[in-house]
Protein backbone atom coordinates (compact mmCIF):
# COMPACT_ATOMS: atom_id res chain seq x y z
CA UNK A 1 0.00 0.00 0.00
CA UNK A 2 1.29 3.40 -0.77
CA UNK A 3 1.20 5.89 1.82
CA UNK A 4 2.68 9.64 1.44
CA UNK A 5 2.39 11.11 5.11
CA UNK A 6 3.40 14.94 5.30
CA UNK A 7 4.37 16.41 8.35
CA UNK A 8 5.64 19.80 10.05
CA UNK A 9 3.10 22.37 8.91
CA UNK A 10 1.84 24.85 11.66
CA UNK A 11 1.44 28.59 12.72
CA UNK A 12 3.98 30.66 11.90
CA UNK A 13 4.72 34.94 11.72
CA UNK A 14 5.67 36.50 8.45
CA UNK A 15 9.36 35.98 7.84
CA UNK A 16 9.44 32.83 9.74
CA UNK A 17 10.61 29.11 8.74
CA UNK A 18 9.04 25.76 8.41
CA UNK A 19 10.63 22.41 7.37
CA UNK A 20 7.83 20.11 5.55
CA UNK A 21 8.83 16.42 5.26
CA UNK A 22 6.80 13.90 3.44
CA UNK A 23 7.67 10.27 4.30
CA UNK A 24 6.65 7.47 1.90
CA UNK A 25 6.11 4.04 2.07
CA UNK A 26 4.74 1.19 -0.60
CA UNK A 27 6.91 3.14 -3.97
CA UNK A 28 10.18 3.01 -4.90
CA UNK A 29 11.56 6.24 -3.91
CA UNK A 30 14.48 6.62 -5.74
CA UNK A 31 12.96 6.11 -9.31
CA UNK A 32 9.94 8.88 -8.77
CA UNK A 33 10.07 12.68 -9.36
CA UNK A 34 8.43 13.91 -6.72
CA UNK A 35 6.66 17.55 -5.86
CA UNK A 36 5.42 20.10 -3.24
CA UNK A 37 1.95 21.41 -4.16
CA UNK A 38 -0.35 23.83 -2.15
CA UNK A 39 -4.02 24.97 -1.98
CA UNK A 40 -5.07 28.09 -0.60
CA UNK A 41 -8.70 28.80 0.40
CA UNK A 42 -10.80 29.57 -2.65
CA UNK A 43 -7.88 28.87 -5.20
CA UNK A 44 -6.85 26.34 -7.40
CA UNK A 45 -3.90 23.51 -6.24
CA UNK A 46 -0.42 24.90 -7.48
CA UNK A 47 2.92 23.32 -7.98
CA UNK A 48 5.39 24.68 -5.63
CA UNK A 49 8.70 22.89 -6.30
CA UNK A 50 9.20 19.69 -8.06
CA UNK A 51 12.96 17.44 -7.72
CA UNK A 52 13.77 14.90 -10.11
CA UNK A 53 15.49 11.28 -9.40
CA UNK A 54 18.57 12.79 -9.91
CA UNK A 55 18.38 15.90 -8.14
CA UNK A 56 17.36 18.47 -10.49
CA UNK A 57 14.94 20.88 -9.27
CA UNK A 58 12.06 23.58 -10.25
CA UNK A 59 10.28 26.02 -8.06
CA UNK A 60 7.04 28.34 -9.07
CA UNK A 61 8.52 31.99 -9.51
CA UNK A 62 6.35 32.41 -6.33
CA UNK A 63 8.37 30.36 -4.15
CA UNK A 64 12.07 31.25 -6.02
CA UNK A 65 15.12 32.27 -3.50
CA UNK A 66 12.56 31.47 -0.16
CA UNK A 67 12.18 27.55 -0.66
CA UNK A 68 14.32 24.72 -1.20
CA UNK A 69 13.40 21.12 -1.85
CA UNK A 70 15.23 18.19 -1.40
CA UNK A 71 15.04 14.52 -0.85
CA UNK A 72 17.15 11.73 1.09
CA UNK A 73 16.95 8.53 -0.93
CA UNK A 74 17.69 6.48 2.20
CA UNK A 75 14.86 7.71 4.28
CA UNK A 76 12.55 7.86 1.34
CA UNK A 77 12.02 11.59 2.40
CA UNK A 78 11.32 14.50 0.58
CA UNK A 79 11.87 17.95 2.41
CA UNK A 80 10.33 21.58 1.85
CA UNK A 81 12.51 24.50 3.58
CA UNK A 82 10.56 27.09 3.46
CA UNK A 83 12.44 30.35 4.44
CA UNK A 84 10.94 34.41 4.64
CA UNK A 85 7.60 32.65 4.81
CA UNK A 86 4.58 35.65 4.02
CA UNK A 87 1.19 35.50 4.43
CA UNK A 88 -0.12 34.81 0.69
CA UNK A 89 2.05 31.02 1.40
CA UNK A 90 -0.96 30.07 3.44
CA UNK A 91 -2.14 27.27 2.24
CA UNK A 92 -2.88 23.36 2.77
CA UNK A 93 0.77 21.82 1.34
CA UNK A 94 0.57 19.01 -0.40
CA UNK A 95 3.10 16.12 -1.63
CA UNK A 96 2.57 14.45 -4.49
CA UNK A 97 4.82 11.94 -7.33
CA UNK A 98 5.49 13.52 -10.41
CA UNK A 99 2.95 11.22 -12.43
CA UNK A 100 0.16 12.34 -9.99
CA UNK A 101 -1.12 8.98 -9.34
CA UNK A 102 -0.22 9.17 -5.46
CA UNK A 103 -0.54 12.15 -2.83
CA UNK A 104 -0.57 12.80 0.61
CA UNK A 105 -3.49 14.03 3.03
CA UNK A 106 -1.70 17.51 3.37
CA UNK A 107 -0.29 19.41 6.46
CA UNK A 108 -1.39 23.13 7.06
CA UNK A 109 0.69 25.98 6.39
CA UNK A 110 -0.72 29.21 8.46
CA UNK A 111 1.57 32.65 8.12
CA UNK A 112 -0.27 35.03 10.35
CA UNK A 113 1.14 37.65 12.74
Amino acid sequence: QVQLVESGGGLVQPGGSLRLSCATSGIIFSFNDLGWHRQAPGKERELVARISTGGSTYYADSVKGRFAISRDNAKNTMYLQMNSLKPEDTAVYYCATQSGSYWGQGTQVTVSS
